[in-house]
């Protein structure tokens, strides 16, 4: 009998020392993820003669952070293109105190501020692949991944297959979608003019709506009103996933049942449902061979795929999945619409404030196309003026305002040697308004600085501009985003003149991009 008792309370002993052992082992291992490793890698790079912020336990400077976008955009600014300190204030306050290299924290992760160009082209030109980009929050995920997201084999692959979809002669056949999206823009902008000839809109709803349809059509052709509803799924997703990246993640999270963790999954699901069922149809037309492919990306990525799957012999690793080739139209979507939204936006802003520069733009476009509609690249290519005001936007008002990478080995830059584990944000929105790299009129909206090119707009020809990125990574829809802008941008300069409305308030402030807080309220003129 006594055997039959001690044994229960021998295997009891044994699970309670083995619970106690487990709980000992993950308070150390938080102990070390919030305190240890933090503070160690702090004295690392203050050895070095970095300054900064001090590393608060476990929010770092989130909570500032927050406090800080709170009241900078608690209320609208002057207008003036100096926008930085109102998009970026823990940044801002952070190089004023301490210098252009600076410490701030994300959560427990110090991240370097490196604002010198040369530094930042090393970063992202990532030669020995000694750099990475963070998963800051795996719920992110959900929203698209794809190229942006692939590291090493696997974006090389992604971008070899992707490549030939994103060619100037595969975008050229493009441009007859790109014209009927903004005809219809044009047409529905006109039957609101009134007696006088001109109305007040926002503008900023107004042309999210154009790329959208611009990358429901030529992303998906014939399959557009299937398109529209991942859009609308799309722009769902993209607030729900700012909403997660403005919190520390804390591991495990992403399983709780939440209503944003919930909505999160229903909406990948349901994109995942859509696209899926988009490329079945589009592969068993072209097994029927009712279809070779279409004159639109999921068209050209198929066909690419296909393409690379055969000249390396049908290997496995060789092609994209379909779950790969979804989360690709997943990103086509976010940077297609976003980007060029986004771009067309602060667009007619610069061009309301400085009506010279809009009636230069004017004059080129008339003496380019007439009042004929610019379906053709070589006329787009020709309008040197618009290109030149299109960089200088972009300039001052860059879609990505930073660029985040993280060392996964001890790295040396710029003298100072950086430990694993360390994030390095890259301010892009400080460097393209630094008057050390621009000059004394860094500040000011100047096209004519792109006059003779990029590479001879900055003080002894830096190479500093960089709103879509830099180096092996520079986004592959730039040329893309590009030609949009300047077909909707002419159409509209032919069409209307602008001004601001008395009701515009100059608010730009970071969501996922450069979004305007109260919205692009423009009037226009009928011509």
């Amino acid at each position: 009998m006594g055997t039959v008792v001690e044994m229960p309370f021998q295997w009891s002993m044994a699970w309670g020392l083995v619970l106690s052992v487990v709980i000992l082992w993950w308070a150390v291992r938080v102990l070390d993820w919030a305190w240890l490793k933090p503070k160690r890698l702090g004295r690392a790079l203050r050895a070095q003669g970095l300054r900064g912020t001090e590393y608060r336990f476990f929010y770092g400077d989130l909570t500032e952070n927050a406090r800080l976008n709170k009241e900078a955009q608690s209320e609208a600014m002057p207008l003036s293109h100096d926008i930085a300190p109102r998009v970026a204030p823990l940044f801002h306050r952070a190089m004023e105190e301490n210098g252009k290299i600076s410490i701030t924290w994300y959560g427990p992760n110090p991240r370097v501020t490196i604002s010198d160009p040369a530094l930042v082209r090393e970063v992202l030109a990532n030669k020995f692949g000694h750099f990475e980009k963070p998963v800051i929050n795996p719920l992110t995920r959900l929203f698209a991944t794809g190229l942006a997201s692939c590291e090493g084999e696997k974006w090389a692959r992604h971008r070899r297959i992707l490549n030939p979809a994103f060619h100037h002669e595969k975008l050229k056949r493009m441009l007859p979608a790109f014209a009927t999206c903004c005809s219809e823009l044009i047409s529905r902008w006109q039957k609101s003019v009134g007696f006088e000839g001109s109305f007040e809109l926002d503008v900023w709803p107004e042309l999210l709506n154009l790329t959208g349809d611009v990358i429901s059509r030529t992303a998906f052709g014939s399959s557009y009103a299937e398109g529209r509803r991942i859009f609308q799924l799309q722009q769902e997703q993209v607030e729900l996933a700012v909403q997660a990246l403005q919190t520390l993640y804390i591991p495990g999270y992403r399983f709780l049942p939440t209503k944003n963790n919930r909505r999160m999954k229903e909406i990948n699901r349901e994109v995942g449902a859509l696209v899926k069922g988009i490329i079945g149809k589009r592969e068993k037309a072209i097994k029927m061979r009712e279809a070779s492919s279409n004159d639109d990306l999921l068209g050209f990525l198929m066909e690419s795929n296909l393409k690379h799957s055969h000249e390396n012999n049908d290997a496995s690793n060789a092609r994209m999945t379909t779950e790969e080739v979804i989360e690709e139209c997943k990103l086509f979507y976010f940077a297609g619409q976003e980007t060029t939204a986004v771009l067309l936006t602060w667009t007619m802003v610069a061009l309301s404030m400085h009506p010279t520069w809009q009636d230069k733009a004017r004059r080129e476009v008339l003496q380019v196309f007439g009042n004929d509609c610019p379906s053709l690249s070589d006329g787009l290519s020709r309008l040197k003026i618009v290109t030149m005001i299109l960089y200088e936007v972009l300039r001052l008002y860059p879609p990505a305002t930073v660029l985040v990478r993280k060392t996964f080995k001890r790295m040396e830059l710029g003298g100072i040697t950086y430990p694993p584990g360390v994030m390095l944000s890259l301010p892009i929105i400080f460097i393209h308004h630094d008057p050390d790299v621009w000059g004394k009129d860094a500040g000011e909206f100047n096209p004519a600085r792109f006059a003779e090119g990029i590479s001879k707009a900055t003080v002894d020809g830096q190479v500093a501009f960089f709103p879509f990125g830099w180096g092996p990574r520079t986004c592959i829809g730039q040329s893309f985003a590009l030609l949009e802008a300047k077909m909707a941008l002419t159409m509209i300069l032919n069409n209307f003149s602008f001004q601001l409305a008395p009701s515009y308030a100059h608010a730009p402030y970071l969501v996922a991009t450069l979004h305007p807080q109260y919205g692009a309220q423009i009037k226009l003129q009928r011509l």
